[in-house]
């Protein structure tokens, strides 16, 4: 089995990046674990609280659940993986079975910030793109998928997401063994990563 995780600020491109990978590998063999789905349960706590939490700290995420799961796919054993709402800040009832692939793909903006992680992990990589083109994608991706207006995405930005990326985010590309510029743009990269990818499936 190879675990490889792709790491990178908020609205740097990991989604493309992982989706154009996906695309031209065989179907069947590969599963994205998102760490979005790892976030943790906060139905505990009201409405106007959970709103207010710092989804770009690490604390936010379940990484022992996460680790967990990666654990026990590589045994063979099929998971159950939790299903967030940005919407409600909370998990679903429901859950998604994944069972064991040859290639799993942790993707997201923490994963490369937990010590237990990055151990599982055959490959790490870093999508780097600059504050001014992620901040735009931010902007647009929380009005339009999570609800939000331009005023509260801006002061979520100020207040967490920017601080959040210099304190954690952006120091964990130091150990990444891949870095992709220009995020989903970056062709010869992906390229590269795909190649690498399709290398060692063959060499099973």
């Amino acid at each position: 089995m190879l675990i490889i995780g792709i790491a990178g600020g908020t609205g740097s491109g990991k989604t493309t990046v992982v989706k154009k990978i996906m695309e031209r590998l065989p179907e069947g063999e590969v599963v994205v674990l998102p760490q979005d789905s790892y976030y943790r349960d906060n139905s505990h706590l009201p409405l106007e609280e959970r709103l207010e939490i710092n989804f770009d700290h690490p604390d936010s995420i379940e990484f022992e659940l996460l680790v967990k799961h990666l654990n026990d796919l590589k045994r063979g054993i099929t998971i159950q993986q939790p299903i967030y709402s940005y919407l409600s800040c909370t998990r679903s009832a429901e859950t998604i079975p994944i069972h064991p692939y040859r290639v799993i793909i942790i993707e997201g903006i923490l994963v490369l910030t937990n010590p237990l992680l990055r151990e599982l992990m055959n490959l790490k990589v870093f999508v780097d793109a600059d504050a001014d083109d992620r901040l735009i994608r931010v902007i647009n991706r929380d009005i339009i998928e999570r609800g939000r207006s331009v005023n509260k995405v801006m002061e979520r930005y100020e207040c967490t997401v920017k601080p959040m990326h210099l304190q954690f985010i952006e120091p964990s590309k130091r150990f990444a063994d891949l870095i992709i510029p220009q995020g989903g743009n970056n062709h010869i990269a992906i390229d590269i990563l795909t190649k690498y990818i399709e290398n060692k499936l063959k060499s099973e």
